[in-house]
């Protein structure tokens, strides 16, 4: 009798559960609510600025966003063209990033903030990551103009080396305080995108220069990548951030695309099985969307390469797991109560690319 009723509450109550399981939603309807919900809580269509947050509050000195989370948002547009091609997403964000041009000496760059409200910090990442965007753009569409804000960044970008350290890139303009792997990895991300487009080896001469620079001073023994070089005293910030190693991973995998030498795949397939063991753990990656889906960007063009499913796999899960767990009833994603652009831009870069794979 106690095996008979085991087994017929097993029989009533595995249905129970199954029904308890809502099946998740396919990936273009995750990216367009994601769409919408930036268009309504984050734009303002009179200013076409965009907003940090949902909301304001009293502790707020700023109305509108910083660069950085545009610098996402911009990424995540044009790889929702790419699974949406009639989407007008990318020219309306680099539309709104123009209120952050500056022209100041010694080169035009996006200032951090909106110039007209404010003249603020100008930080090379923000523009690499705004460069890096449009080279994308400029290969799928081949307008001029997105090739034009590429050489924009890497002429701004160039005015942050010299040979202090051994070489590399400040992070920020006029601070010599930092050289990081934030600003070299996008650089060279961002050189390399350039030397395909034009052939002039003088980019890609720069970024191996980077590149060298990084592995020399930032790489750790775990095989992925500290955080900065701390001046003048050259001492190491040892934090390690997922996007640190994305840029230096896809990095790789460019210049095996570029040179056809199996040696830069070979350091990519290494950097990428350290970076997995070294960041996943538990099944899932660590708590910053932006910083992972950089990363993601790493695996998938590695993926172009490589048959090992296991990476694209993992992400493919967290993002799975990040829309069932840390979304809220109208759908913004993040964990606390105000929800950021930069979280939402992050996951609709996320799902827009694996959208992308057909095979994986």
């Amino acid at each position: 009798m106690r095996t008979l009723f085991i087994c017929f509450v097993f029989v009533l109550t595995q249905p129970v559960a199954a029904q308890q399981k809502k099946p998740l939603p396919p990936l273009s309807q995750r990216i367009a609510v994601l769409q919408q919900n930036i268009a309504r809580y984050f734009y303002d269509s009179a200013s076409h600025h965009y907003k940090e947050h949902n909301y304001l509050t009293a502790e707020d000195k700023k109305k509108y966003a910083y660069l950085w989370p545009l610098c996402a948002l911009i990424q995540a547009a044009n790889e929702v063209q790419v699974v949406q091609p009639k989407s007008q997403l990318l020219p309306q964000v680099l539309h709104s990033i123009q209120a952050y041009y500056d022209n100041a000496p010694p080169a035009p760059a996006y200032n951090s903030y909106v110039v007209s409200a404010e003249k603020d910090d100008r930080f090379y990442d923000d523009n690499q990551w705004i460069g890096i965007a449009c080279m994308d753009a400029f290969v799928r569409t081949k307008d001029s103009v997105y090739l034009k804000q590429g050489l924009m960044a890497y002429q701004f970008m160039m005015t942050a080396f010299d040979t202090v350290a051994g070489g590399g890139l400040y992070w920020k303009e006029k601070d010599y305080t930092t050289k990081n792997t934030c600003s070299n990895g996008p650089g060279a991300v961002l050189a390399l995108q350039l030397y395909a487009a034009t052939k002039n080896k003088a980019y890609l001469d720069t970024a191996q220069m980077l590149l060298r620079w990084v592995d020399a001073k930032l790489l750790s023994p775990e095989g992925v990548y500290y955080d900065h070089v701390q001046l003048p005293a050259r001492t190491i910030d040892k934090r390690r951030y997922t996007y640190n190693t994305g840029t230096m991973l896809e990095s790789y995998v460019l210049l095996y695309e570029l040179l056809g030498d199996k040696k830069y795949l070979t350091r990519a397939q290494k950097m990428a099985a350290d970076a997995y063991k070294y960041f996943y753990k538990g099944g899932r990656w660590p708590s910053h969307y932006w910083f992972n889906v950089v990363l993601l960007r790493g695996y998938l063009r590695l993926a172009k390469h490589d048959a090992n499913k296991k990476y694209i796999n993992s992400f493919r899960a967290e993002g799975d797991r990040i829309w069932q767990q840390e979304k809220d009833k109208r759908h913004l994603i993040g964990t606390g109560n105000r929800k950021a652009l930069i979280d939402q831009a992050a996951m609709l870069e996320w799902y827009a690319r694996l959208a992308q794979q057909k095979n994986m």
